[in-house]
């Protein structure tokens, strides 16, 4: 099954195969988005208590595809695309101040999603397997999706992109946020699915087919590699 047959919902079920996107290098960008250290952090285990380490254990598949699936083939796209001198961007989650007062409401609710991640610490900073070189452009933003929380559209449109290859974390959450917006802006979108994770698989699976078809095309990095002539 390819990329054009893969990741259907209801919705889209029989429908005609999509053209290939128009991923010609000077209009094409990659995007990583909220690969933060905050997120691939995890404390001792024997140091928890039991109900501590149940929702440790919970997340370890999800640490488990960062490490071995999403972050080394992430590398390598990243390689690949600055070889081919292809832009580079990344989006995190920060705040501009150390309370987090200029975050958005979606950023302060109670519960898993109420992190206070002030732009200069440890926490907030992009994981050192991913990091910028050069001068990529990193936007930080104070809501899920990057183009809302950002001047990112304008930095888009300054550099001449129209398609924005979207990888990172998390899929059902501010991937997802970030290519709703992008493709409301008139952006075409591909999400690298074996780049990208949710909390777990079954969410990370049905997400990209919500998403799928209509908001962006979603495909494996190997086939997004293939597509662009990459090697």
């Amino acid at each position: 099954m390819s990329w054009k047959t893969a990741f259907r919902s209801f919705y889209y079920d029989g429908a005609p195969e999509p053209d290939d996107p128009d991923l010609a290098k000077q209009h094409t960008a990659l995007l990583v988005i909220d690969v933060q250290n905050t997120y691939l952090e995890r404390p001792d285990r024997a140091s928890l208590t039991a109900e501590e380490q149940q929702r440790y254990d919970a997340w370890t598949p999800f640490h488990d595809r960062m490490r071995h699936i999403v972050l080394p083939r992430t590398q390598d796209l990243l390689a690949i695309f600055r070889k081919n001198e292809i832009e580079c961007l990344f989006a995190r989650i920060a705040c501009h101040t150390k309370d987090g007062r200029d975050r958005s409401l979606s950023q302060k609710m109670p519960g898993w999603n109420n992190l206070l991640l002030p732009k200069d610490e440890q926490a907030s900073q992009i994981v050192p397997e991913l990091a910028p070189v050069g001068d990529e452009i990193v936007v930080t933003k104070t809501t899920d999706s990057a183009l809302t929380g950002s001047n990112l559209r304008l930095i888009l449109t300054n550099l001449g992109i129209k398609t924005v290859v979207c990888c990172g974390i998390f899929t059902d959450q501010c991937v997802s946020s970030t290519v709703r917006s992008l493709a409301d802006e008139s952006f075409n979108v591909v999400v690298v699915e074996d780049c990208c994770a949710a909390g777990s698989d079954d969410l990370h699976r049905k997400e990209l087919e919500i998403i799928n078809m209509i908001y962006c095309h979603v495909m494996s990095s190997a086939e997004l590699k293939q597509l662009m002539g990459l090697g």
